[in-house]
């Protein structure tokens, strides 16, 4: 659209003047730039920040990550969630170190290919750290587009992420790198996502067709969510001493390869819980909590029921972790972790 065409030199102008100093902006090394873009991912940044410092610390650099165990990869990520983005990393800097000698690729499409890597993920390191004018079209800048073009099409449609990445690589500058953070900056900030547009302060104001109609409050529209499938599970924490009965998840599906405490789906009533705890070959010597807790996946609602319960042996079909180990080695992932933390109360 024509107003668009004020759009690069108004957010140049904007960033340059002064962003967010964040870690992964420090450089732009695409190690640094992927890292930070796939934590980025479903989760807010000041959460990613202290995640992002202490992955480079253990792995800096993609040979690392290459060669990394499993477990401590699963450690650093643990409560990040989306553990398939963690694996995924590691399977793509394998094939750097393979098939690039362990040189980050610089051609859009060599990027696009790796394990894990979308649209936005290739077009946010392309531009950032190459200046190739590919746009990273997340929600920050679709939400920003909307407003921008009082546009009212669904932005979750994939086909309408399509055409603002057309629209928006029809204008890219030289400095795409900054072009592409000003962007994402925007969008996040001043045009951000569950609150008022700050129009008043926008640097785009004068030629957005949303603030000049009065529909930037009301954009972006989205397409319904369907309501979660909700299941609900009893867990058991099983304390034998200092230590604590766990087990892997399976290799495929939710929360795959990562620790748990043994569950089963339903509600079982204590009766039930103990004889499910007899039939696996252990002794209870004592209910220490009953507690309720629920965790949100994106198509999934658990709704748990925990039984604390100290045993007199650490037998069954069970990996028998103390709680130092699983503060330093074992990860758990939310889900779990949550119930995990309460110990200390029983």
């Amino acid at each position: 659209m024509e107003n668009l065409k004020h759009l690069p030199e108004a957010v140049l102008t904007w960033y340059h003047a002064g962003h967010r100093e964040l870690p992964w902006r420090r450089d732009r090394q695409p190690y640094h730039v992927w890292l930070s873009e796939i934590m980025l991912q479903q989760t807010r940044v000041e959460a990613v920040k202290r995640y992002y410092t202490r992955f480079l610390e253990h792995l800096p650099t993609v040979s690392h990550l290459a060669g990394c165990d499993d477990e401590l990869l699963h450690k650093l990520w643990e409560g990040l969630g989306y553990y398939s983005r963690s694996r995924n990393l590691k399977k793509a800097a394998q094939v750097i170190l393979q098939e690039y000698g362990g040189e980050f690729p610089r051609e859009y499409d060599q990027v696009r290919a790796l394990p894990g890597i979308g649209d936005y993920t290739a077009g946010a390191i392309c531009s950032i750290c190459y200046d190739l004018p590919v746009a990273a079209v997340d929600g920050n800048v679709m939400r920003l587009m909307a407003r921008l073009t009082d546009d009212a099409a669904p932005i979750d449609l994939p086909e309408r992420k399509q055409a603002v990445k057309r629209q928006l690589e029809k204008l890219y500058p030289p400095q795409a790198g900054d072009f592409t953070q000003g962007l994402m900056e925007l969008g996040a900030t001043l045009c951000g996502p569950n609150r008022e547009p700050q129009c008043h302060r926008c640097p785009c104001a004068h030629f957005c067709l949303g603030y000049q109609r009065g529909t930037a409050n009301k954009l972006p529209v989205k397409t319904p969510k369907k309501p979660k499938r909700r299941q609900q599970r009893t867990v058991f924490v099983l304390r034998c001493g200092d230590s604590y009965a766990l087990r892997k998840r399976p290799e495929k599906g939710l929360l795959a390869g990562l620790w748990e405490f043994p569950n089963v789906e339903g509600v079982l009533e204590l009766p039930e819980a103990l004889n499910w705890v007899t039939q696996q070959g252990l002794k209870p010597r004592e209910v220490l909590r009953q507690l309720h807790r629920e965790h949100i996946f994106t198509h999934i609602h658990w709704e748990m029921t925990a039984y604390y319960l100290e045993v007199e042996q650490p037998a069954g079909d069970f990996v028998w972790h103390t709680d130092e180990q699983i503060r330093m080695h074992s990860a758990l992932p939310t889900a779990f972790r949550q119930f995990w933390e309460e110990t200390g109360r029983v």
